[in-house]
């Protein structure tokens, strides 16, 4: 039981420490047309990047993701694929200790 405490413990830190998070994903399309697969696209080097999420209504939004944010928006993103999985493993632990609990 104490391990199963020291577990969920470290996951919670694990948690604090992650930082700003984003959901959704990051796509480019091109600059000039804004079309994702365009001819010009091959031509042109400039690309237009979008952060696409559901909000609280499932309702698809998209956002423009300046090139200056691109880097940050990208570690955020990658920080809250990081929180659904130490999430999972948090969910996982309280239920064993739930069942150990429930046993005494």
């Amino acid at each position: 039981m104490k391990n199963l405490i020291q577990k969920r413990s470290d996951l919670l830190q694990k948690l604090n420490e992650l930082g700003k998070c984003l959901r959704g994903s990051i796509t480019h399309v091109c600059a000039t047309c804004n079309r994702a697969n365009c001819i010009c696209e091959k031509e042109a080097s400039r690309r237009a990047y979008r952060l696409t999420f559901k909000d609280s209504n499932q309702k698809t939004k998209t956002l423009y993701i300046p090139r200056g944010k691109l880097g940050e928006v990208r570690k955020m993103v990658a920080n809250y694929k990081q929180m659904r999985k130490i999430t999972e493993q948090l969910i996982e632990i309280n239920v064993e200790i739930f069942k150990q609990d429930a046993r005494n």
